[in-house]
């Protein structure tokens, strides 16, 4: 038996995907290192902190920390998001049948908070989640599944009561780790990847979401 819903937000909610690559691109292309459009998609759903660290390690540059270069990416997603407000089809009907199935609502997402809440506020969807919880600034980030168990946990139920909402196949690991039941619904250019066969379903969008599959 269900009592809860936990949404994705990259890829998922919003269409953030194209500005997390553009981001990446630019800021790390001025440091000089050399990554492509192909290399930002092979690590959607990973933790931004750790592509840097990735990129740090394998083609170091002089100057700016981490950190320093973390936030800068995160600032950039932000503006573009802010700009653009990119929400994906069937976002608030998927909503709202979660709702009318009396589920609770929770995100549990990669990004930083300091992403998350703009994103939230730029979509006009702040007021939709009864919890939020990041992976941020937790030892491991997706595909392991302590930001789910820990969402889980906010919301007072157990991992095995929740349905995960997720487009990426990182996130669709985190969420099965957990015990969860899965919707995926990938990017087009990844719709026949076979590992998306785990999920219980593959939508092509969230307005493909019916009550049914709760």
């Amino acid at each position: 038996m269900l009592s809860a819903a936990i949404f994705d937000m990259d890829g998922l909610l919003v269409d953030s995907e194209p500005f997390w690559q553009r981001a990446q691109i630019d800021v790390l292309s001025e440091l000089g290192v050399s990554i492509s459009l192909q290399d930002t998609r092979d690590t959607t759903g990973v933790r931004i902190d750790e592509i840097v660290k990735h990129y740090a390690r394998t083609q170091p540059w002089q100057g700016p920390s981490n950190a320093e270069v973390r936030e800068r990416i995160v600032a950039r997603v932000v503006e573009l998001v802010q700009q653009e407000k990119p929400m994906m089809p069937g976002v608030k009907e998927a909503l709202a049948i979660c709702r009318q199935a009396g589920l609770k609502i929770g995100l549990a997402s990669s990004s930083p908070l300091s992403l998350i809440h703009p994103t939230l506020d730029a979509l006009g969807l702040s007021d939709q989640f009864s919890i939020i919880e990041s992976a941020g600034d937790l030892k491991h980030g997706k595909p392991h599944p302590e930001v789910y168990l820990n969402a889980a946990q906010a919301l007072g139920v157990e991992p095995e009561q929740c349905v995960a909402f997720e487009d990426s196949f990182t996130g669709l690991l985190a969420a099965k780790a957990a015990s969860m039941k899965t919707i995926v619904v990938p990017a087009a250019h990844e719709w026949d990847d076979p590992r998306f066969v785990i999920a219980d379903h593959k939508l092509e969008s969230l307005g493909d979401f019916t009550p049914e599959m709760l």
